[in-house]
């Protein structure tokens, strides 16, 4: 069974950075879609960034387009999410998700795909 272990994530203030790290075991992650998702208190996971299978072609949501990239090291087999600018809205936990279709733009069900743990994120002055 595949795990994904997310790290990274801590506290900053508005205008920070953050950069979160999603390190797999037992999967290969060139060849899964690799995605970041987050979920702030009382609201739905929202979709952040995917970079497509076997590609370094990159998705963005629009909040996070221009602030947040995502980058895949195929030597360590880890994922990043380098976060700048943050705001207070980016409060979340963040989580990294490996699906084996080339989708992006939605949250990816947990159902066929791997989820890790998540992340916590808080930005406040």
């Amino acid at each position: 069974e595949p795990v994904l272990i997310e790290a990274g994530g801590g506290s900053a203030q508005p205008g920070g950075s953050l950069t979160l790290i999603c390190q797999p075991s037992g999967i290969d992650l060139r060849w899964f879609t690799m995605s970041w998702v987050r979920q702030s208190p009382g609201n739905e996971f929202e979709w952040v960034a995917s970079m497509l299978e076997r590609s370094e072609t990159t998705y963005y949501a629009d909040f996070a387009r221009g602030r947040f990239t995502i980058t895949r090291d195929n030597k360590m087999n880890r994922v990043y999410l380098q976060m700048n600018n943050l705001e207070t809205k980016d409060t979340a936990t963040y989580y990294c998700v490996a699906s084996r279709d080339r989708r992006w733009g939605r949250v990816p069900p947990r159902a066929g795909n791997t989820w890790g743990q998540g992340t916590q994120v808080t930005v406040s002055s």
